[in-house]
This record gives structure tokens, sequence and C-alpha cells, in this order.
């Protein structure tokens, strides 16, 4: 008998699920792969539902012979293991993403033999009902909120963006890309507070009060599902920053950053040029000992930002931090640099895994930025942040735009430079 497999990455069966099992049974013998949590997130989006679950929900399919985990988007694993006859897949080739599948598994049918079977791909009002009622779920408070801490237990590193508004999050969330065989995308999102009040017109001190960024986290979260890391600046006073933490877990915020400093916030790109003091170890791990008695979940992290490499204070002060703000309870320790070369805190890093190898590290490589993700990852860095990219690659295109107006009077020189308002709104989804 023939041997077919197909593949899922749902998390509920539907009528084109169905069919695509029915048109595989003609063929021979099925085999159905469910996707692994850690190749969804890099192909599709996060799971509703466990892995098991989602392995008995295509076990309970009449006609499935057996089922298996696919641990790559890719499906060099299934023709050394399996040898199938016939691939069936669903012919929904159009995005980059997806044709770099195809191509894939053309590539391997021309070395291990079989044949690739296409099946329409089923369009209807009720798989549309069912998409966007996943889509609402995976944006639940609830759910959300715990996402970054289940994503540290499933990818290398989580790779996050900065957003400052809902259109930035549409970005963030959807932008998908296929580099050969590898498919990524972002894991989680940064609402940044220089990004947040430079989107605003206002200098980064702090002025933008919590009400305005809870609003942008709002505008955000309304249209996106990927869990928000969020930049809570130094948390102001203890007794603040308590009601900060509540109101933020509240929304589905999975974790707030806060930096060792106090007084009038300064950015931290300006280190020793400008006047910045740094919060006594006690008095900041006091913070974080009040932030996380107030919360309520086990879900919300609280990650302390340390600023002595950033203020020169040397590399024991930093561990120094570092160890007694974990003892204070943070869920994970930032640690920040401006010098172009990344050994200081990979320096760093190193030293920290020595004692602690448990505690998540995050960096932001906004001044060190050859520093490649995996090379972060074999230093034991969790978390990546692109603090300001977005924001930093809109300025200059839209001064551009509003410059060449400005000389030729009208709009035709530009418009070869512009994306089209109706691919702009293609990103945005119809309730």
């Amino acid at each position: 008998m023939k041997t077919v497999y197909t593949c899922f990455c749902t998390d509920v069966i539907h009528e084109g699920h169905l069919n695509i099992i029915r048109e595989a049974q003609k063929l021979g013998e099925v085999t159905v792969g469910v996707l692994a949590d850690e190749a969804s997130v890099r192909y599709n989006r996060f799971p509703v539902i466990s892995l098991e679950e989602r392995i008995s929900l295509v076990r309970g399919i009449p006609g499935v012979a057996h089922v298996v985990v696919q641990n790559d988007i890719m499906y060099h694993e299934v023709f050394e293991k399996l040898h199938p006859d016939y691939i069936v897949h669903g012919d929904n080739w159009s995005l980059p993403s997806m044709q770099a599948i195809r191509k894939n598994i053309l590539q391997l049918i021309e070395r291990y033999g079989g044949q690739l079977v296409e099946i329409p791909y089923t369009y209807s009002e009720q798989i549309q009902r069912i998409d966007r009622q996943i889509t609402a779920k995976l944006a639940m408070p609830e759910l959300r909120r715990g996402r970054l801490k289940k994503l540290l237990n499933m990818v290398p590193i989580v790779k996050t963006i900065e957003v400052h508004s809902g259109l930035t999050g549409l970005i963030a969330e959807k932008t998908v890309v296929a580099n050969g065989e590898a498919i990524d995308q972002f894991d989680a999102m940064w609402i940044s507070s220089l990004c947040d009040s430079t989107e605003k017109g206002k200098p980064d001190i702090e002025l933008v009060d919590m009400t305005s960024r809870f609003r942008t986290i709002e505008d955000v979260m309304e249209v996106t599902t990927k869990p928000i890391i969020f930049d809570g600046d130094t948390g102001g006073l203890a007794e603040h920053f308590v009601y900060t933490v509540r109101s933020l877990e509240r929304m589905g915020v999975s974790a707030v950053i806060i930096e060792d400093k106090k007084g009038l916030k300064k950015n931290s790109l300006f280190g020793t040029e400008v006047e910045q003091t740094q919060a006594g170890i006690e008095e900041f791990s006091e913070k974080i000992r009040m932030g996380k008695k107030a919360q309520l979940s086990d879900d919300f992290m609280i990650i302390a930002r340390i600023e002595s490499l950033i203020l020169e204070k040397g590399m024991e002060d930093a561990l120094n931090r570092a160890r007694a703000f974990v003892d204070a309870g943070a869920d994970g320790i930032m640690i920040h640099s401006r010098k172009k070369d990344p050994g200081e805190i990979l320096t760093f890093c190193d030293r920290f895994r020595e004692t602690d190898r448990t505690t998540p590290l995050v960096v932001v490589p906004s001044s060190f930025n050859s520093v490649t993700e995996d090379e972060l990852a074999s230093h034991g860095v969790n978390i990546c942040i692109y603090a300001n990219q977005l924001l930093r690659a809109a300025f200059p295109a839209m001064e551009n735009a509003a410059k060449s107006i400005l000389i030729h009077h009208r709009a035709q020189e530009i418009d070869s430079e512009l994306m089209p308002i109706k691919q702009i709104i293609t990103l945005i989804d119809e309730l």
C-alpha cells in the first residue's frame, strides 16, 4: 500500500483539513505530521493548545493511520524517516514562506522519489470565522500574558522588535521571511519609552505619563497577538510602581523592564555625558520586591535593567547588582552598553552564567549591532530586543517624502518610493 504524508499546524480541525484527509486516503495509508511548537512560532503563530492536545485532535480524524511530530517546517526528516510515496498539501503557496516549503519538498522528491499532490485550498466563511476566533483568543490578556515565559522554553532566543502604534504592531505581527530554507518571524514586541515619547514629539525624560503610554499598549493589543515587553523607565516611586505592575498585568503585558537609575531620566545612550544617578542596590531591590508582591499571577515578569556599564561603574558593580536583583525577585536581567564592540556585554553574560544558569538575560544590541542572535544565544542571552529600528527607519523616509514634495511642488517624483496605500491596508484585518 502506498504511503501518504501531510502536515497540520492547526489548533482546530475544519472542513479544509478534512478535505485534505479525504483526498489523501484515495492515494494510500495516511500519516499526518503535527508541527512542533518550536517550528510553529517561527512559521505560523503561537499554538492555542498544547502539542499533546493537537496530536490527540488529529488522531481522532477518521482515515488517519499514523500521527507523528514534525520538528521542522522543512521536510528533510520526513523524507529520511518515512520515505512517503505522496506528499499532500493545499495549493496555497502564494506567500514567500510557503514557496520556500514547496521548493524544499520538490528538491527532496528529486532526491528520494515520490510525488507532490496539491489539493485546492478550501475557502469558506466558516473557515474565516474559525481563523478570526483563534486570533481573538490569542489576543486575550490572560493568554497573551504568559506567552513570553513559554517562549523562553521554546526558542533559542526571543526575537523582539520595537513597536509604537497599531500599524507598527501589525508589521511586527505579520512580517515573515524566507531565507533559503529558514523561515522566521518576530516572537515579541517592545514598547519603548524612547520611541513612545519621540512618536509624540516629546523628550525621553518620562514626560509622557503612564496613562498615555497605556493607550499605546491598547492600540497595539487591539490588532496583534504577540507578547509585549514594556519599557518602564525607572519605574518611578516604588509606591507608584506597584500600581503600574497591576495595570500592565491586567492589560495582558508579559513583562516590564525597569532600570536602576533615579531622578530625572536621561537616555542611556548619553552615558556619562549628562548627569545620571544610579539607584542604590538596596533601594532598587526594594522596588523589585514591592512590584513582585503586588502582582497577582505567576505569568508576569519584572526584569531589572542594569546601567553600570553605561555609567562606567565597572563589570563587578554590574555583576553584584545582577545577583542582588535576582535575590530580590527579579525574573530577568537586562544588561546594557553603548560600546560598538559587543565584548563587554558578552563578558558580562559569561560571568553571570558562571553562577546563574537559569535567570533570563536580555540585551538590546543598538550600539553593538554587529553581534548576531546566534552569538548572543551562545553566551546565554534569552531575549534580544531591537529597540528603535522601526522608528529610525520611518523618520528619514517621511522626511525624504516631505522634501521631495516641497522641491517639486507635487507628489509624482516621490511616488515610486512609496508603498501603495492598498498594500498598507491589506495589513489590517476586517472583523
